[in-house]
């Protein structure tokens, strides 16, 4: 089983939406049995918080299955637990390593670096603009798929 865990700073908007979105590509694979998807943040502000209304609305415009979200922080278990670790943006990289000290294994990722132009998927919190991000996150997540298949051949 591939356990991947998204991260961003309050887990109320980007991490949420790539666990379902992801959740949502593989179901649509016939491959969800072989992975195991959930998100956290690296600050403590918004623990215990359902997603943020404008993200769950953006993935109900776009067909996405939420469930029952509820914020958490990333762990130093996680560390040990999940195979990938998925931030967002350099600065959640920078978080995470805070957390859960060196990435001895080099477990932890930029969702874009997975595509031909990395770089950071800005907050829609701060930015309002959920389209952009969202389509950032599709983009992150085809290269993530293409990278699993040419790496493991996630398919068979």
């Amino acid at each position: 089983m591939i356990k991947v865990l998204f991260v961003c700073l309050g887990n109320i908007c980007r991490s949420p939406m790539a666990e379902c979105i992801f959740k949502n590509i593989v179901k649509k694979d016939g491959i969800e049995e072989k992975f195991y998807i959930d998100s956290a943040a690296t600050s403590t502000e918004e623990i215990g918080n359902s997603m943020y209304y404008r993200a769950r609305e953006k993935l109900q415009q776009m067909n996405i299955e939420i469930g029952n979200h509820k914020a958490r922080r990333i762990t130093k278990e996680d560390y040990e637990k999940f195979d990938y670790i998925i931030a967002m943006e350099e600065q959640n990289i920078i978080n995470i390593k805070r957390i859960i000290g060196e990435d001895r294994k080099n477990k932890i990722y930029k969702l874009l670096d997975f595509t031909k132009n990395p770089r950071n998927i800005a907050d829609p919190w701060y930015t309002g603009d959920f389209d952009k991000t969202y389509n950032d996150i599709v983009q992150g997540l085809e290269g993530f798929i293409k990278y699993l298949n040419e790496k493991i051949n996630i398919n068979e």
